[in-house]
């Protein structure tokens, strides 16, 4: 091997979302970081009889197939493996290690009506003055409050919580840890220490033994498991705790600084917000509907929950299911010629949280809210689209009364800012900057958390300007300011 080979250095993230998973390979060589997708596929729901649920076997079996893949194209230069996934969702373990049945998704309707009885057991205020998470109903505290109310045997023969990239990396490595940045979206862990909130466990009746050892990103759990070795050809890998919630990677993943630390993950979720030092618990913030996540480097990820590209998934999905099989570019095209601002949606409303025509629901809602009906795809897509944008206006505006200050600058990375319609939507309805970049910030800052584990960057500064120099990036300039001012004063009356 030649002497510029050897300095080659590979590190593999394993990024799994709500609908689909990848395992991506960061080459870093000549002081620049590459990302090569190595295997990608689907990550479906599963309606059983008793609800919504993942296919956690299924996952860990296309996270083999895909580590399998990269240690037969990469070798010994593979230096380091870490997972990102969504938030909340968890699975519970008796005290021998198994799983205790397969997790639920946080749309499983168990939730429904979770939050009258928490709070009747703690006060939202006093929640939030712990936790700092608004009430949600994908957080975990409303789900384990289902199996509490329900004597679920599940959960009191459980000797471990363990959220879903935990239960991956322990079956990789055999040890057993929670990851904090993940756990801080459960509403049970205290946003000011990162621990767990015993105050609200307690409150909520859930059985204290079940809440383990808590760890940072950064943090090396071991090697892979010796007997992957004969499927995967290593197992002298170590595997690197990663910023597990992929909001969490994508925010170290985007290159932020104090000056400008206004940042938008979009996604199948939109979730805005600033990265600071300190959390928000204030009565205005709750009121607001922001929470404090946890991020990368003892920061706090203050945000706000946008119901995202969901909207515009889950109507490509209606359709292909009724035979009209479009690409995403080609929806964003339809999007793209309808006629502007002819009725607006509020994304964040109930109706568009579950899954099942969500075209037929966007017509339903313009009828119900007085506003014409759409009556061809585009004209849907405009709709929703344009939505977004003012939404992530209204957002804006609180984090700006909330923080006391205005930016200059909006931070966008994600697959989402692949709709070029949207991003230039949001500088429009915002009136500042969108520095778009980069598409793939969840793996970027996966692997940046790794590489600073292993030793070969100092710290997340240097790990974001090593993006900002690997990585094309688009600059969207406010544009029809007149239009969208006018546009934001129509929806404003739409959601009150």
């Amino acid at each position: 091997m030649s002497n510029q080979e050897s300095q080659v250095k590979v590190r593999i993230a394993v990024d799994l979302g709500a609908n689909s998973g990848r395992v991506m390979a960061g080459i870093s060589s000549g002081g620049k970081l590459t990302l090569t997708e190595i295997h990608r596929f689907e990550n479906p729901a599963i309606e059983l009889p008793t609800g919504l649920y993942w296919n956690i076997l299924g996952l860990f079996h296309e996270i083999l197939t895909g580590l399998k893949k990269a240690i037969a194209s990469h070798g010994e230069n593979i230096a380091s493996i870490g997972i990102d996934t969504w938030g909340c969702d968890f699975g519970l373990f008796d005290h021998s290690g198994e799983l205790i049945g397969p997790p639920h998704q946080y749309r499983d309707p168990r939730f429904e009506g979770m939050a009258d009885k928490m709070h009747e057991l703690m006060s939202e205020d006093e929640i939030f003055s712990h936790t700092g998470l608004k009430t949600n109903f994908y957080n975990s505290s409303l789900h384990l409050l289902s199996l509490k109310l329900r004597e679920s045997k599940a959960l009191s023969h459980a000797g471990n919580i363990m959220f879903i990239p935990d239960i991956l990396a322990y079956w990789l490595t055999g040890v057993k840890a929670v990851e904090r940045t993940n756990a801080s979206t459960s509403q049970l862990l205290n946003a000011e220490t990162g621990q767990w909130s015993h105050e609200v466990i307690t409150a909520l009746g859930l059985p204290d033994r079940i809440f383990g050892n808590i760890v940072t990103p950064g943090t090396v759990l071991g090697a892979l498991r010796p007997e992957l070795k004969d499927m995967l050809g290593r197992c002298d890998i170590p595997f690197v705790v990663a910023p597990c919630h992929d909001t969490a990677s994508a925010v170290a993943g985007i290159p932020l600084s104090e000056e400008e630390p206004l940042w938008l993950s979009s996604g199948t979720w939109s979730i805005m917000g600033v990265e600071r030092k300190q959390p928000i618990r204030s009565y205005e913030a709750l009121s607001f509907g922001f929470s404090n996540e946890l991020g990368v480097n003892n920061t706090v990820r203050f945000l706000k929950n946008i119901a995202g590209l969901w909207l515009i998934q889950e109507c490509k999905r209606q359709w292909d299911n009724e035979g009209q099989n479009h690409s995403f570019a080609a929806l964003a095209e339809m999007a793209e010629a309808a006629k502007p601002f002819t009725a607006f949606i509020d994304p964040d409303d109930a109706i568009f949280a579950s899954p099942g025509n969500m075209p037929g629901k966007i017509r339903d809602y313009c009828e119900r809210t007085g506003q014409p009906i759409p009556e061809s795809n585009g004209q849907i897509l405009r709709i929703a689209t344009e939505s977004l944008a003012l939404k992530y206006r209204y957002v804006y505006g609180n984090i700006c009364q909330l923080t006391g200050r205005t930016y200059s600058r909006l931070h966008a990375g994600g697959g989402g800012i692949q709709n070029q319609m949207l991003c230039q939507a949001t500088a429009n309805a915002l009136g500042i900057e969108v520095l778009a970049g980069p598409v793939e910030a969840t793996s970027c800052g996966n692997i940046i958390t790794q590489m600073i584990a292993t030793g070969d960057i100092p710290d997340f500064p240097v790990g974001r300007q090593l993006i900002r120099e690997s990585f094309d990036f688009v600059t969207y300039t406010p544009q029809d300011q007149d239009k969208w001012d006018e546009a934001y004063v129509d929806f404003l009356k739409l959601i009150g």
